[in-house]
């Protein structure tokens, strides 16, 4: 039995056609490695994204939530000072 060799490999088929096996084979190891290895990852980094997705978006309503309370306090005290010198004006005429 022969023993494998390129250079005889390359004399007996050409070169484009080695290269192409080889091109093949190295397509083929790319493809089994990134389903086996790359895959499971993105899908465990996709769930985890998205529940950070959620939580920013919880902590953007309460953030929301609480603008609308301290406009309203805001509004509320203004209006109450209003109302103070409305009431200091009329004691003072």
């Amino acid at each position: 039995m022969e023993e494998f060799s390129i250079a005889a490999a390359i004399n007996q088929y050409g070169f484009p056609i080695i290269a192409a096996v080889g091109l093949g084979y190295f397509v083929y190891y790319i493809w089994t490695w990134a389903t086996r290895e790359i895959d499971p990852v993105i899908g465990e980094s996709t769930k985890t994204l998205i529940a950070l997705i959620d939580r920013v978006r919880m902590l953007d309503n309460d953030l929301i939530r609480l603008n609308q309370k301290l406009n309203m306090i805001l509004e509320f005290q203004r209006k109450q000072e209003l109302e103070k010198s409305r009431k200091n004006n009329e004691e003072d005429n």
